[in-house]
C-alpha cells in the first residue's frame, strides 16, 4: 500500500464514496437513498436541491437516518456576508460545504466554521485548459489548482475541491492534512463524461491521494443503482487493501 493511500486511512473506507443527489427535489432525493440504503452512507446536497424547496428539511431528513451531509453549496461573497451564512450552515450537522473565493473569504468562512468543514473550490472539473484561456487566465490547470490550494489551506480551510489529476501533486505539495474531495468519478469503462472534462476511476483518484470520492450519474441513471453503488464500494475497498 502507497504512504499516500496509508495517511488516509482514519476515514472509514464506506464514507468515502459520496453520491450526488441532484435530482428535481426532495422526494426523489430520498426515494434515491431509501433506495440505496445501507451501500452509501454520505450523500451531496446541491444546488439543484436548495433552488427546489425543502433543502434543509432533506438535510435534517438523511441525518435522522445516520447519513453524513455535504452541503456543496459553492458559497462566495463578501467576506462578511459569507462568514454570516457558514455561521448559520455550521449549526445544522452537514460534514462539509464548499466556498469559493480568495484569501479573505476563506478566511472569512474559517471563522465561523464550528465543526463545520471548510472545502475551497480550485478549479471546477468541467473545466479545462482553453476555458481558462478564454478567462483570461494563462496559467496551466494544475499549477492554478495548486496555487488556488495553497492560499486556501493557508487561510483556514479544511479541504479541497479538486479533480483526481491534480490530487497527486496536491498531496505532494501539502501533505497528508487537508482533506481531498474529488468530483468527476467514472468507473472504469465508462466513456459518457457529460459535463466534466477532467475526469478518473475511483481507484485512480484514491490511488493519487483523494480522501473521498463524488459520484452521481453513474449511480443514479443506471438500471440497479444500488448494485452500482455496492461496485464502486468494493473498488474502493480493494484500492485500500
Amino acid at each position: 500500500m502507497s504512504e499516500v493511500v496509508s495517511a488516509i486511512q482514519s476515514i472509514p473506507p464506506r464514507q468515502r464514496l459520496i453520491v450526488s443527489l441532484d435530482v428535481p427535489g426532495a422526494d426523489a432525493a430520498r426515494s434515491l437513498v431509501q433506495e440505496l440504503g445501507d451501500a452509501v452512507e454520505f450523500y451531496k446536497i446541491g444546488l439543484e436541491l436548495m433552488a427546489s424547496g425543502g433543502y434543509f428539511e432533506l438535510l435534517d431528513w438523511l441525518l435522522a437516518n445516520d447519513k453524513r451531509v455535504f452541503a456543496d453549496l459553492k458559497l462566495y461573497d463578501i467576506p462578511a456576508t459569507l462568514a454570516a451564512a457558514v455561521r448559520q450552515l455550521a449549526g445544522r450537522g452537514a460534514s462539509f460545504v464548499t466556498v469559493h473565493g480568495d484569501r479573505a473569504i476563506i478566511e472569512a468562512a474559517a471563522s465561523e466554521k464550528g465543526s463545520l468543514r471548510i472545502l475551497a473550490v480550485t478549479v471546477l472539473t468541467s473545466i479545462g485548459r482553453e476555458d481558462l484561456r478564454e478567462m483570461g487566465i494563462a496559467m496551466e490547470v494544475e499549477g492554478l489548482v495548486l496555487q488556488r490550494a495553497r492560499i486556501a489551506v493557508a487561510a483556514g480551510c479544511d479541504g479541497l475541491i479538486a479533480s483526481g489529476l491534480e490530487a497527486a501533486a496536491l498531496r505532494a505539495e501539502l501533505g497528508p492534512g487537508p482533506r481531498i474531495v474529488t468530483p468527476g468519478v467514472r468507473p472504469a469503462g465508462t466513456d459518457a463524461v457529460h459535463d466534466q472534462k477532467r475526469v478518473v476511476t475511483p481507484a485512480r483518484a484514491l490511488a493519487s491521494g483523494a480522501d473521498y470520492i463524488v459520484m452521481g450519474r453513474p449511480i443514479r441513471s443506471v438500471p440497479s443503482p444500488r448494485q452500482a453503488a455496492e461496485a464502486v464500494q468494493a473498488e474502493i475497498a480493494a484500492t485500500l487493501r
